[in-house]
């Protein structure tokens, strides 16, 4: 591969988003930074940067190892990128499971009697 890429092609190419065009949406909202200013989906990128990419509630920080065009299988990706983010970021993970907050679909409306029985199960650990 060359010495630059694009950085919506490298956050596909590594796994960290699923399709190229959530990439470039993510870098277009400015849910992606480097040297903590957000980026266009066309910024090139070069072996060594820091990137942080936002997944709410965690700010993810990855560093490149070596550029990729073409998507690979996971195992692979470890060659071309290296998690930096810190622990206290997964701790806000761990945080939000032990708080117990639901997420559902947008439009589901809310649960029904039943359906609140058996989070209330599932919560207390009897299902």
């Amino acid at each position: 591969m060359g010495k630059e890429l694009r950085i919506d092609k490298y956050l596909w190419s590594v796994r960290i988003y699923k399709t190229r065009s959530l990439a470039a949406d993510a870098c277009k909202k400015g849910k992606v930074f480097i040297n903590n200013c957000p980026v266009k989906p066309s910024r090139t990128i070069n072996v060594g940067e820091e990137i942080v990419v936002k997944k709410n509630p965690i700010f993810y920080k990855y560093r490149v190892k070596n550029l990729l065009g073409k998507r690979q299988s996971a195992k692979n990706v470890d060659d071309y990128v290296e998690d930096i983010t810190p622990e206290k970021e997964y701790n806000k993970l761990k945080v939000q499971k032990l708080t117990g907050y639901e997420v559902r679909d947008k439009g589901v409306g809310r649960p029904t009697k039943k359906e609140r029985r058996l989070i209330d199960k599932a919560k207390d650990g009897n299902l």
